[in-house]
């Protein structure tokens, strides 16, 4: 049988096989004629015989009947989840009901198909099975392709070219003392190259202080880095050792360098000239040997054009630049990061979570990431806390901002690709025509809508909003 308008050379390198499940034979048979000749094909009568012929041998991919005597399919469906659940099922119904949907879907198929069925949509669903299946253990990228730092007990990894370039840098500059200027987006991992560069020094046996610049008050900021005497100011009780004293042989990380003000930035300027400086309230000189590593998120070319910073602070700085690449630009880093975090948390909360299912995956992938990593591991941990042992994160898992972020606008996403305004606009009726019927059925009562779709009540809510859903009793 051949299928016009769909590309069969998909099909044809694929050798999968395929189990189909209805206590319909004609049902049976139009589904075996339409697979057979891509895939090798097997029936089942009911979901007892499906279940048997499963632990004899492995599918792809199962076509289920959702209402069959016997074992019904919702019951099949979660058996074969417990029993493998890699294996990709699709849900086929002689109607489509709202609540057999959703229940298929959060139980764990991928796809919900209603009868009488187009040979080309069952093949295009069954194709996309097979490609997820084999996409289950192609998530993680090969070791050959993953570069690392290790710090302590801490790692940093990438597999993007542009991450190589930085790592090269850090590499070159283990043994110098030079200052270093580090620069990226918030969440890009700063300090973690800040604590790389220590750790490669003949410094790492030295202290390595940290100081976020913009959480001191611009009036403590120069007690805070270079110290105080008892008595320089309302509430100094107490001779009080600055940060750079603290720091002295070893490194010290000003972090958000940007935010210091002018007057400020004149006598960090001298101690990155003289190596020297003298406590708030006191004549005394103190000497110090630091080596200075500073990041900011905000150019400084940027904020010296605006005299807002030294042209001549800038340059004592910038002696060794690194620029960190945002995670969206960051080929690849994705799934290795998420991966590696999953690993993590984990381990971390003693869980033991299976893995990210490739339409979670995709997602994330697509998604731009404005917080970058850190952004990216705050969100795993909550996956990981909240899922369940044994189970993997699929799409319906991920918070309705990312899904949401995927279909928005007409504009260029992360990838570089324009997004389908036609496909959007048909995704969003549908999802329209679904939330709606199931408000109608629950007569508009959100709670039991929510509870019905297995939904928050405020991603409803969030929903409705969206797509300009609401009651006439609103109007």
């Amino acid at each position: 049988m051949r299928i016009v308008g769909y590309t069969e050379e998909l099909v044809r390198e694929q050798s999968r096989r395929i189990l189909i499940v209805d206590d319909e034979e004609g049902a049976r048979e139009a589904l075996e004629v339409i697979l057979e000749e891509h895939y090798d094909v097997e029936a089942a009568e009911d979901g007892i015989v499906a279940l048997a012929r499963l632990r004899q041998k492995p599918f792809d991919v199962v076509l289920l009947d959702v209402n069959m005597p016997k074992v019904n399919g919702l019951e099949v469906l979660r058996q074969i989840k417990d029993h493998d659940d890699s294996i990709e099922v699709i849900m086929v119904s002689a109607a489509d009901r709202a609540r057999e949907a959703t229940l298929s879907l959060k139980t764990g198929a991928y796809d919900y198909i209603t009868k009488p069925y187009e040979p080309e949509v069952i093949l295009e669903a069954v194709e996309k099975g097979i490609r997820r299946r084999s996409q289950q253990s192609e998530i993680r990228p090969p070791a050959s392709c993953e570069m690392g730092l290790d710090i302590g007990h801490m790692r940093i990894i990438s597999a993007a070219g542009n991450m190589g370039a930085v790592f090269q840098i850090i590499e070159k500059v283990a043994g110098a003392s030079s200052n270093v200027l580090i620069t990226g987006e918030s969440g890009t991992g700063k300090e973690l190259i800040a604590r790389a560069l220590h750790a490669r020094n003949p410094r790492n046996l030295k202290p390595f202080v940290t100081i976020n610049c913009a959480a001191i008050p611009p009036e403590l900021i120069e007690s805070e880095l270079f110290g105080h005497e008892k008595g320089a100011f309302t509430g100094a009780y107490v001779r009080n050792i600055g940060k750079f004293e603290y720091a002295n042989g070893g490194s010290i990380f000003l972090d958000e360098v940007s935010s210091l003000r002018l007057e400020f930035q004149a006598k960090l300027l001298r101690v990155l000239q003289e190596r020297e400086f003298c406590r708030v309230g006191s004549h005394q000189t103190v000497k110090v040997d630091v080596r200075v590593i500073a990041a900011t998120s905000t150019p400084l070319e940027l904020l010296v054009k605006e005299k807002r910073f030294r042209n001549d602070l800038y340059f004592r700085l910038n002696v060794i630049p690194i620029q960190l690449p945002p995670l969206r630009q960051r080929k690849g880093d994705v799934p290795l990061l998420a991966n590696y975090f999953l690993a993590k948390f984990n381990h971390a909360l003693k869980k033991r979570i299976r893995g990210i299912s490739p339409d979670a995956m995709e997602v994330l992938e697509s998604y731009p990431w404005p917080g970058n990593i850190r952004e990216l591991e705050n969100l795993i941990e909550r996956l990981v806390v909240l899922g369940s042992p044994g189970q993997w994160i699929h799409e319906n898992d991920l918070p309705f901002d990312l899904l949401i972020q995927e279909e928005a606008g007409d504009s260029p996403g992360p990838k570089g690709k324009a997004v389908d305004s036609g496909l959007i606009q048909a995704r969003q009726e549908f999802e329209r025509q679904y939330i709606l019927r199931a408000l109608q059925r629950c007569r508009w009562n959100q709670t039991d809508t929510a509870r019905l779709l297995k939904i928050h009540r405020n991603t409803l809510f969030q929903k409705m909003k969206i797509l300009e859903l609401r009651s006439q009793t609103d109007e």
